[in-house]
């Protein structure tokens, strides 16, 4: 029995969700819309602003689509009603960011600047030159761009520097401890 598979999905205020054949999902509501297809051996059920995710058999693939399908639903109505934000933050002497038109340079120790191509359906903004906010409909979009963003210059475990998520703990280690004898 799916634990999440079976809870129930309640559709906000101002969001509109239909099925259409081939069991392909539209969820439109405030900040855009969301389309994607799912299986078929999932079936949606609308009841006064209530879906219910249910599955055809109860076999072990089906009842894995089961709670993935419903976790994918649910963040497609979270979505296009609130949104989603990844936020970065730079730490490093003269590491910093910016934006230009559809372009986010970074400038963290390299040689050269890093420049990456913001995806439509994205919005990145910069606070400071060390904070990078990436927001957007889309969790998996939203997410992956700030991963590929964070891969550039990983925080490294002793000073710290690097591009890390706010609120991320770094693991530190103790440096070497040259000419100490006990």
């Amino acid at each position: 029995m799916s634990r999440i598979g079976n809870k129930t999905i309640t559709i906000p205020a101002g969001v509109e969700f239909s099925v259409a054949a081939g069991n392909e999902v539209t969820v439109t509501g405030p900040k855009g819309t969301l389309t994607r297809k799912f299986s078929d051996v999932v079936s949606f059920q609308v009841n006064e602003n209530i879906i219910t995710v249910s599955r055809a058999n109860d076999l072990k693939h089906t009842k894995q689509l089961h709670g993935t399908t419903r976790a994918l639903l649910a963040n497609m109505i979270e979505g296009v009603s609130n949104g989603f934000t990844r936020d970065l933050e730079l730490v490093g002497i003269g590491y910093k960011a910016a934006v230009a038109e559809d372009k986010l340079t970074l400038n963290v120790g390299y040689s050269h600047p890093v420049i990456f191509t913001i995806e439509p359906g994205l919005s990145v903004t910069i606070g400071k030159p060390t904070e990078i906010k990436v927001q957007g409909i889309d969790k998996q979009r939203v997410g992956e761009f700030a991963a590929n963003v964070r891969a550039v210059r990983k925080p490294e475990p002793y000073l710290g520097k690097g591009i890390k998520y706010k609120g991320e703990v770094i693991r530190r280690k103790e440096g070497k401890t040259a000419g100490k004898k006990k």
